[in-house]
């Protein structure tokens, strides 16, 4: 099979043949190949060309070379071959026609031979595929024989250690895995329990809310639904003809309006749950080791009046603390401004004794006059203290409740 693929094969593209024409010299080219040489001929102006196989000179038909005969029985072996022995190295992708049969050397690739002729291969040193074929079995048993028996002992000691580590890891990621699954695991029962501690806090805070509202809600409506009733009854009364029954039921009226006026409509009062979800979550859940979570003991809620909640919240009245000065006690205010009039007058009774005592005649009227500016710097001093302190007291009692 070989040797009929070579005698398939066109000289000049180095490829089967493809509408194989016949020159008058009997040798046979494709069509193509013949037109190309015809174009780079010398004699291309004077129709000649030369046998590419004997280098006879023909002269090319009028006609063209479309009128040289087909060969039809190449053509017809051909497509029989084609047919019976298709090319297991595929067609060439350039030329989809044509088989890739031919080694190019230089790019270590099947190609076919338009590839070696006018494509990218051209000028490439070249071998047969089938010799080439046999030489690298050759040559793939000598590779082989290189490596020996000691590299793949080699091979499979590294393989089996490497499996052994494998299992290892393996092993112990599956245990890890196992443990971040069993902490959360345990981790979530624990926050789901704490969850549910809370909303329970939550429902007994509104079943007691319930038990102590509704009946008050209850009454409240009763007494909505009778402003109907007496519209209803004070119709009857306007459009009663009768005047027996109409006295009659003004007196109704009079007693329901008059039981209405006495009757006391409950208090509504602000409330507010304490403490309050958000705070408790922020300030002490979020501020908690998840270590700790099952440590935190389900909040004692209650409602309490608005105001009392505001005073006895712990994070605003820090807030507060913190936007407004402390507040000074009146009876500190007191104690301590007369601390400083004390200290003052004891300082002019022991000053007033050592100047007479110890200050010769001629220095006593300028220490007098020393003494005295003195006198008066401490008095103007004791002044703006007692202001300040007055102040301090009257904006103290704005601040701290009656």
């Amino acid at each position: 099979m070989d040797r009929l693929e070579e005698e398939l094969t066109c000289a000049v593209c180095c490829g089967i043949y493809e509408d194989p024409r016949v020159l008058p010299c009997s040798h046979t080219f494709c069509r193509s190949c013949l037109e190309e040489l015809l174009q780079h001929s010398d004699f291309s102006a004077r129709r000649r060309l030369r046998c590419p196989s004997c280098r006879a000179l023909l002269e090319v038909p009028a006609a063209g070379l479309e009128s040289l005969p087909v060969n039809f029985a190449l053509k017809a072996v051909i497509e029989k071959w084609q047919r019976e022995e298709p090319w297991d190295g595929g067609s060439c992708r350039e030329h989809p026609r044509q088989p890739r049969n031919i080694l190019c050397v230089l790019d270590k690739t099947p190609v076919c031979g338009q590839c070696l002729t006018s494509g990218q291969h051209r000028g490439h040193p070249i071998d047969d595929l089938h010799s080439a074929h046999r030489t690298a079995r050759e040559a793939a048993g000598k590779l082989q024989e290189q490596l020996g028996d000691g590299f793949w002992r080699q091979v499979l000691l590294c393989h089996g250690r490497l499996s052994m580590q494998n299992s290892q890891c393996q092993s112990l990621l599956r245990s890890q895995r196992d443990v971040v699954e069993r902490y959360f695991r345990e981790l979530g029962k624990t926050l789901e329990h704490k969850k549910q501690a809370l909303l329970k806090a939550l429902d007994g805070l509104e079943s007691c809310y319930l038990e102590e509202y509704e009946p008050l809600l209850e009454d409240v409506s009763k007494v909505k639904a009778e402003e109907m009733e007496l519209k209803h009854l004070n119709f009857c009364i306007q459009t009663e003809r009768s005047p027996l029954k109409c006295l009659e039921k003004l007196d109704e009226l009079r007693r329901r309006v008059q039981a209405l006026k006495q009757k006391e409509l409950p208090a509504v009062k602000p409330l507010e749950i304490y403490p309050r979800m958000e705070n408790l979550l922020k300030d002490k859940w979020s501020k908690t080791e998840i270590g700790q979570v099952h440590k935190i003991l389900p909040p004692k809620l209650k409602l309490i009046p608005r105001r009392k909640f505001c005073s006895k919240c712990p994070g605003k009245e820090a807030r507060e603390s913190k936007e407004r000065p402390q507040a000074v006690k009146l009876p500190t205010v007191l104690l301590l401004f007369g601390g400083i009039v004390g200290a003052v007058f004891s300082l002019h009774k022991a000053l007033s004794s050592h100047v007479i005592q110890a200050a010769p005649a001629f220095m006593w009227e300028f220490l007098l006059r020393v003494y005295q500016d003195s006198c008066t710097v401490v008095q103007r001093a004791v002044d703006g203290l007692c202001h300040t302190f007055t102040s301090l007291g009257g904006f103290s009692r704005s601040f701290v409740p009656p």
